[in-house]
């Protein structure tokens, strides 16, 4: 195979016209020529962190959808699929991954469970940690988490940073806010990069520590405008990730989206490129084309720099997309689960108001941090419930994976003015997760997602709407692009007939029992300060 256009070296930091010819899949020359063409050929777009089952497809669907923007392969954290099953849980994204023409680059996760402040399905301790890094298809040691226990000298954390040191894996971090002599000493543990910066200053002080820093903008954390000012000044040091990114998102882009972006705010082409397709495979090792001769022949064909609009999409020589068509055939997808709780009732989501004021979770759009304040309680025949109009909602985890009480909180910034929405896509033990503005509502929104042992649902009075989720609770068996319909028909019912403002509601909503992203967070054992580290009760009698 012999395909000739604008050919752009990134590393040589050229364009010209020529020839690449294809052979066993592989690039076997590259040759300058004489000629003119409206189509450039460059490497394929490398998202250098993501957490495949946050789009709710599995890998094989993932890239089905993922090849139409250019993007050739992930760097994938399987961390949440470990959080239900464990090790069974990463298997089973390698083998699905493996069915298709598509490079996926899986990490072993390094914080199962996240913390111990929640109840998670699965467990990998220091030997399972080991046990991962050993298959040739690991390739690195996933985000850690758990930076006090860095900070701390937590022998597990320890041994497990040791074992991917030993193995000649990188590490990659996960320190958001840790700023000074403290990022230091978790930079200097061998941790070499971090995608949850969320402000210039901290990210540049990073990076002066020797770290790399990945440009984030996913469907609820949107990094981008706080960080892409240190790609002209550290290009070489930057790469582009979307960390977490909903189906219906996923249908109009990927990483192409960050680039044209980047382009759009006066960033030079080979800088933006470099981040795009060179540094994550030259970071971690990956098997991927970089456009030279001995290469993959993984590449892409576009006629718009600006744009960056995909014609087409190679992988090892194979066109995989063309004209925003998924060459990729699907394939059998299996079910493998961990749900072990029962339905409920109304009067399970009853709260004894047990003080005048409240400690109250705010949500912030385009984020995963949050921000907390302390509100008068409403209180009806001395219960605790929801106050639509001051946008105070209740929130509650319930444990997916044995009978408990539901865990309680108040909310701000959901908006919602009737219903309820729940999700069992929770990060990151992903228990059932709610917000609602009656207990009635609360009930039949959790209840959806039991009965179908996974998903998302919304619902308003009589109305209900579920998206399944059966493989681990968390993704479907279906087609990526009905899930993508689907997803955007429930998010829609969300916004405009419960009336959140919200960006991704859906998203942000995963996001609020993620104890290891502060400020205040609900797990399905109550109210928790990400910043102490430690519980807090909801109800107090003082304001202050």
């Amino acid at each position: 195979m012999k395909i000739s256009g604008n050919i752009i070296d990134i590393r040589q930091r050229t364009i010209y016209f020529g020839s690449i010819t294809v052979e066993n899949g592989k690039i076997s020359a590259i040759e300058k020529e004489e000629g003119q063409s409206d189509d450039y050929i460059l490497p394929g777009f490398v998202d250098a962190h993501v957490h495949i089952e946050s789009s709710m497809l599995v890998p094989s669907e993932f890239a089905r959808l993922a090849v139409v923007h250019g993007t050739v392969s992930t760097v994938s954290d399987p961390h949440e699929i470990a959080n239900v099953l464990g090790i069974p849980g990463v298997e089973y994204m390698i083998e699905n991954g493996q069915q298709v023409p598509f490079k996926f680059n899986f990490g072993a996760p390094s914080c199962v469970p996240a913390t111990s402040f929640e109840t998670a399905g699965a467990t990998i301790d220091v030997a399972g940690v080991e046990q991962l890094l050993r298959k040739p298809e690991i390739l690195y040691l996933a985000e850690m988490m758990n930076y006090p226990g860095v900070l701390f000298k937590d022998e597990e954390v320890w041994g497990k940073l040791a074992i991917a040191q030993k193995l000649g894996k990188p590490i990659d971090g996960h320190a958001p806010g840790l700023r000074g002599e403290q990022a230091k000493q978790y930079i200097d543990a061998g941790i070499s990069t971090d995608h949850e910066c969320f402000t210039y200053d901290e990210a540049l002080e990073k990076l002066k520590h020797g770290m790399k820093i990945l440009i984030r903008e996913g469907s609820a954390a949107k990094n981008f405008e706080a960080l892409i000012d240190l790609l002209p000044q550290y290009p070489e040091r930057m790469m582009f990730c979307s960390d977490d990114k909903h189906p219906d998102d996923l249908l109009v882009g990927h990483i192409n989206q960050l680039v044209s972006r980047a382009l759009a705010k006066g960033c030079e082409l080979f800088d933006v490129l470099l981040a795009a397709c060179i540094n994550p495979v030259e970071h971690y090792g990956l098997d991927v084309g970089t456009l030279r001769i001995g290469d993959p022949a993984d590449f892409i064909l576009t006629d718009d720099l600006q744009n960056f609009n995909i014609k087409e999409t190679y992988i090892n020589g194979k066109m995989v997309a063309q004209n925003g068509d998924s060459l990729i055939s699907r394939v059998p997808v299996s079910i493998i689960n961990h749900f072990d709780t029962t339905l409920k009732s109304p009067a399970d989501f009853s709260l004894s108001a047990e003080g005048p004021f409240m400690q109250v979770i705010k949500a912030i759009d385009g984020e995963i941090v949050t921000e907390s304040f302390v509100a008068p309680t409403s209180i009806v025949d001395g219960k605790a419930v929801s106050n639509v109009k001051s946008d105070l909602l209740k929130m509650c985890v319930v444990n997916r994976y044995r009978n408990e009480a539901p865990a309680f909180a108040f909310i701000n910034g959901f908006g919602i003015s009737q219903g309820a929405l729940a999700s069992c896509v929770g990060h990151d033990s992903h228990n059932i997760i709610a917000v609602g503005t009656d207990d009635e509502s609360l009930c039949q929104a959790v209840n959806l997602v039991i009965q179908n042992k996974g998903g998302i649902s919304a619902v308003q009075g009589t109305k209900e709407m579920v998206l399944p989720l059966p493989v681990a609770g968390i993704m479907s068996d279906r087609d990526g692009y009905e899930v993508g319909s689907a997803y955007a028909a429930i998010d829609q019912m969300v916004k405009a007939e419960l009336g959140s403002p919200l960006t991704a509601p859906f998203m942000t909503l995963s996001f609020m029992a993620l104890l290891v992203i502060p400020q205040l967070k609900l797990s399905d054992k109550g109210l928790f300060d990400g910043q102490g580290f430690n519980f807090l009760p909801l109800f107090q009698n003082t304001k202050s």
